[in-house]
């Protein structure tokens, strides 16, 4: 992250589907506390990738966890701008913690074994993500409202990781078999967001993506967009 460089800033330019359902959240102070979120998300998130061995990862992520840890036990934020906005924000550091646990698993070698443990990292990981920015956009959400759309998300990102090498999806999996995992996740998903409150929709949004990409089509900015828009408009996926 530039010195100049906002959070803002950092998620939209590494996580731009999240960044646009963002735009979507009319109070400007949640705004940019879920923006803060999912800039430790990205931070969580790159770690097994920007280091050379386990060890490495597993001595960085130590450091978040604890980081968050500090903060539920009343501590002053570590000077560092994400841990910062989130001492600011309200957000329930244990659960925050928990995501930096969950991302261990990014550090195993080798793929998940089977369905189960996929999307019971994809719930520890982009599924905690959801649940945390819509329970903080409206505190009223359901947790299990959002759970089909963050697996939907979540499963076809691995999938995107694994055209590039980098995914723990089991090595047997197609695009065909992905495509209808996720397909079968939108399906729940359509059902479970009608109890979601309008105001936490935006956390759920990008999910509105996830068939796109696991055709193995990266859409425009504009197409992004439209679809976002419609998606939040019509609070349908």
């Amino acid at each position: 992250m530039a010195d100049t460089e906002t959070l803002d800033d950092l998620v939209r330019r590494v996580d731009p589907d999240r960044w646009l359902a963002s735009r979507f959240i009319a109070d400007a102070a949640a705004r940019a506390d879920v923006i803060a979120l999912y800039a430790y998300n990205y931070e969580l998130a790159r770690v097994a990738g920007g280091v050379s061995n386990a060890l490495m990862g597993e001595i960085r992520l130590t450091w978040w966890r604890e980081a968050m840890e500090e903060l539920a036990a009343g501590k002053a934020p570590r000077k560092h701008p994400t841990v910062e906005a989130l001492a600011a924000s309200g957000l329930d550091p244990l659960a925050l913690a928990a995501m930096a646990e969950a991302r261990f698993a990014d550090l195993d070698e080798g793929p998940l074994a089977g369905e189960g443990e996929v999307l019971a990292y994809v719930d520890g990981t982009a599924g905690a993500l959801a649940v945390l920015a819509a329970r903080h956009l409206d505190a009223s959400a359901d947790p299990h409202a959002v759970k089909g759309a963050a697996r939907a998300y979540g499963l076809a990102g691995l999938w995107r990781l694994k055209l590039v090498g980098r995914s723990r999806l089991p090595a047997d999996w197609s695009r065909d078999e992905a495509a209808a995992r996720v397909a079968a996740q939108l399906r729940i998903a359509r059902t479970e967001v009608r109890r979601l409150p309008v105001a936490a929709f935006a956390a759920v949004a990008p999910a509105a993506l996830a068939g796109v990409y696991v055709r193995d089509r990266i859409p425009g900015e504009l197409e992004k967009k439209a679809r976002l828009t419609w998606s939040v408009a019509t609070g349908l996926l």
